[in-house]
C-alpha cells in the first residue's frame, strides 16, 4: 500500500488557496492533482477541526468544542488506526496533536520529541510556539521521513493561521505567508512523490478580516484540499471534513472506522 504525507496548512481559506498557492494550483492543471472544497465543521475552531480530521466525527460527537479542551480524542484517531494495524506514524505538528493523539496535558519535557512505538504517534516532532518558522517544521517532517520511513506522516505548520491572526486574511503578510507555505510544497513535494507517497494538502479552516475564524461566514468555512499523486486515482474526493479520515484510512488499506460517513465523488 501507498505511504502518505498529510499536510495540514493551518488557518489557510480556499480563497487565499486559489490566488496563492501557484505550484499546488500547477500539479492540477497538469492533471497530476485533484482539487475541491470542503466546509470547515463547526465551530471552526482548530482544536475541535483537527479532533475532527483525526477522527471522522464532526465537533458535536466528539465533544471537543472550544480550543482549551486539552484532553485524548474520544474516537479512534487515523493514528491509532494506522499503529493497530502495524504501520509505522509520525507527526511534525502543534502540540495539540500530542494532546489528541498521544498524552494530555502535553508536557514539553516529555512530549516534544516522540521516538515510542507504542504511541499512536511514534514519533513526533511537536512544537508550541505559534511563530514557530513553517521552513524549519518542514525540516523537521523530511528528517523524521527519512529516520522512519513512516507510512503516515503529519506536517503542521502553522504560519500561515499566525499571520491571518496578526494581520487578517485581506493582508499582504497573510498572502505572503501562504506563498511561503507553497514554496516549501514546491521544494517537499516532488521529492515525495518520487519516492511513492501519495500526499494530502488541506487546512482545518479559514480566516476572516477581522484576525479571526470562529464566526460561521465562508472565508471562515471554506478550505482547500489537494489529492496529489497516481496513489489517489481509484479513491472519490470527499465532501466534508469527516470524511477526510477515512480517505486516509481507505488509502492505508485500513478499514474505515465504524460511524464516519463515507466520501463520494
Amino acid at each position: 500500500m501507498p505511504r502518505l504525507v498529510f499536510v495540514l496548512l493551518d488557518g489557510l481559506a480556499a480563497s487565499t488557496a486559489r490566488r496563492c498557492l501557484s505550484f499546488s494550483l500547477a500539479l492540477e492543471e497538469a492533471g497530476e492533482a485533484r482539487y475541491c472544497e470542503l466546509e470547515a465543521e463547526l465551530p471552526s475552531l482548530s482544536r475541535p477541526i483537527y479532533a475532527t480530521l483525526l477522527s471522522g466525527l464532526a465537533p458535536v460527537q466528539t465533544g471537543i468544542l472550544h480550543n482549551d479542551d486539552a484532553r485524548l480524542c474520544p474516537a479512534p484517531t487515523i493514528f491509532q488506526r494506522a499503529r493497530s494495524a502495524g504501520l509505522t506514524t509520525a507527526a511534525a505538528a502543534y502540540y495539540w496533536i500530542s494532546e489528541l493523539c498521544n498524552r494530555a496535558p502535553f508536557a514539553p519535557g516529555r512530549d516534544r520529541l516522540i521516538d515510542d512505538p507504542r504511541l499512536p504517534v511514534s514519533h513526533g516532532l511537536f512544537y508550541g510556539n505559534d511563530a514557530y518558522p513553517d521552513d524549519e517544521l518542514f525540516h523537521d517532517a523530511e528528517c523524521l521521513r527519512l529516520r522512519h520511513t513512516p507510512d503516515l506522516l503529519l506536517v503542521h505548520p502553522m504560519g500561515i493561521d499566525f499571520a491571518g491572526h496578526g494581520f487578517g486574511a485581506d493582508s499582504p503578510v497573510y498572502r505572503q505567508a501562504a506563498r511561503r507555505a507553497d514554496n516549501l510544497l514546491a521544494r517537499h513535494v516532488p521529492r515525495w512523490l518520487a519516492e511513492d507517497y501519495a500526499v494530502l494538502v488541506t487546512s482545518d479552516h479559514g480566516m476572516d478580516n477581522e484576525c479571526g475564524h470562529s464566526d460561521a461566514v465562508a472565508q471562515n468555512r471554506r478550505v482547500p484540499l489537494w489529492l496529489m499523486g497516481r496513489a489517489w486515482a481509484d479513491l472519490p474526493l470527499p465532501g466534508a471534513q469527516t470524511q477526510v479520515a477515512g480517505l486516509v484510512l481507505r488509502l492505508l488499506g485500513i478499514c474505515e472506522q465504524q460511524g464516519s460517513r463515507t466520501a463520494h465523488a
